[in-house]
């Protein structure tokens, strides 16, 4: 595990601990503080929201649109916004201020963007617009690793690396012509990445953290306008997956083999082999499953009321 350098531990402690209070209310200093340092004593300052109050404010703000509720929607998740750009700091070393400025810009569209009603966190949800508004903003600015503006450059990018490894394991030398064949860009796009990106690669499939399912690459976007659809896809799988849980919870026997075995795995058995299974016909077991998906149809428009929106084959559940 990679030990935490000293600035981290800091700042994970200002983020966790509440501050101390003087007698007058106000912060007790413990010795000098840096920007950041001063920054983030400052957002201590703000309450964090319980479930409830977030989920009151947030629906109140939905109906409403008041400045006054936003702004305290946005301060209460501040410290969600610097731990976020912890995880990006190694790809911009200039200034980690201009991560969080971006972080709370991308905070800012996510409460405009928000809908209550989707059972989604909002503390979830924002931080898809978070991780966006950072990457992006580390992408345009990184001067050591300039992605570059044509649609062959960032193909280059997010793909040079992997191509390499790939043409080494088959036992191929990576040169610029097999690597421009490979991906279909000019061979001296892949001579300037290639000096562009020198000795430091970034692998952008990457985890964000050990640990973590979630990837760099999966934040970037390929314009500023696509950031909302990036994050619905992800607030729409995130909300489905919780939803179907369960759904499948109530079901029993027969009806939740087949609803696992038939409409959740990537590879469904087939009717006949669950039909043996059960010692029944194929034709009762496709009789389950649409009665099935009748139910899981109603199950899901009563907790999500525009399900008939959502893209990406839901229409078929």
């Amino acid at each position: 595990m990679t030990r935490k350098r000293e600035s981290e531990k800091t700042t994970d402690k200002i983020l966790d601990l509440p501050p101390p209070n003087n007698e007058s209310g106000g912060l007790v200093p413990i010795g000098p503080l840096g920007p950041l340092q001063q920054y983030l004593a400052e957002v201590s300052r703000y309450p964090l929201l319980s479930r409830e109050e977030e989920e009151t404010l947030t629906k109140e703000y939905y109906k409403t649109r008041d400045p006054k509720l936003a702004s305290k929607i946005v301060t209460a998740n501040l410290r969600l916004v610097v731990k976020i750009a912890l995880d990006f700091q190694k790809f911009w070393m200039q200034n980690f201020s201009d991560l969080v400025q971006e972080g709370n810009i991308g905070l800012m569209q996510a409460i405009k963007k928000y809908d209550p009603y989707k059972g989604v966190k909002f503390s979830y949800y924002s931080s898809f617009w978070i991780k966006a508004y950072i990457l992006k903003f580390v992408m345009d600015n990184w001067r050591l690793v300039k992605i570059g503006t044509t649609q062959a450059q960032r193909k280059l990018f997010y793909n040079l690396g992997k191509e390499k490894s790939q043409l080494l394991a088959l036992g191929f030398e990576p040169v610029p012509k097999l690597i421009s064949d490979r991906l279909n860009v000019p061979e001296k796009d892949v001579i300037d990445m290639e000096q562009r990106m020198g000795s430091w690669e970034l692998s952008m499939d990457a985890p964000v953290k050990d640990g973590s399912e979630d990837k760099y690459l999966d934040f970037f976007p390929a314009d500023v306008t696509s950031v909302e659809a990036d994050v619905a896809r992800k607030e729409i799988k995130a909300s489905l997956k919780e939803h179907l849980a369960t759904f499948a919870e109530q079901l029993h026997g027969k009806e939740r083999v087949i609803f696992v075995e038939r409409l959740l795995t990537e590879e469904p058995k087939t009717l006949q082999e669950l039909g043996t299974v059960f010692g029944v016909s194929r034709e009762r077991v496709r009789q389950i499953e649409t009665r099935l998906k009748k139910k899981l149809r109603k199950f899901l428009q009563k907790r999500i009321p525009d399900l008939g929106s959502y893209p990406e084959g839901i229409e078929d559940v």
